[in-house]
């Protein structure tokens, strides 16, 4: 299983934002406000993956007091951290079109300035998660793993 690349993620981030910037400029008067929490839940993921990563890199290195790490669960948490760094791109990027929309008009529309407060939460957790993910990613690899060494470029 390759590692994820970054240029992946900036694909999925864009596109998401491009979508939901032409989404929300078609039809930002008809929705809802956004509450402010609205992403901190990714957030938390994104914290919780970044803390099972430090626990599971532990364990892969088989550190003293750890035990080792079964394959199939150092499997799973790559998998899981695959799926949930795209999808905090994706997440990002629709955060990132309204925050694009709804910036500009934060000072003259009342709903818009809520709306950006939700949009930079709601970005920065999605980040977080992006983070966290590829953090738990990274933790699965084994000491040995050729794709670990410094001069290699992940294409």
């Amino acid at each position: 299983m390759r590692p994820t690349r970054l240029r992946d993620l900036v694909v999925a981030f864009l596109a998401a934002g491009i979508v939901a910037h032409l989404l929300v400029s078609l039809a930002y008067g008809s929705l809802p406000s956004f509450p402010g929490p609205a992403g901190a839940t990714l957030g938390v993921l994104g914290l919780a993956e970044a803390v099972a990563g430090q626990i599971l890199k532990a364990r892969v290195e088989r550190r003293p007091g750890s035990r080792p790490v079964d394959p199939l669960s150092a499997a799973r948490a790559v998998l899981v951290a695959k799926a949930s760094a795209l999808g905090g791109a994706l997440v990002a990027g629709l955060w990132a079109g309204l925050l694009v929309y709804v910036l500009p008009r934060a000072g003259s529309v009342t709903a818009a300035a809520s709306d950006t407060t939700a949009a930079l939460v709601g970005l920065v957790c999605a980040l977080v998660l992006v983070g966290g993910a590829l953090w738990l990613e990274r933790s699965c690899r084994t000491p040995d793993d050729p794709g670990d060494e410094r001069g290699v470029r992940d294409e």
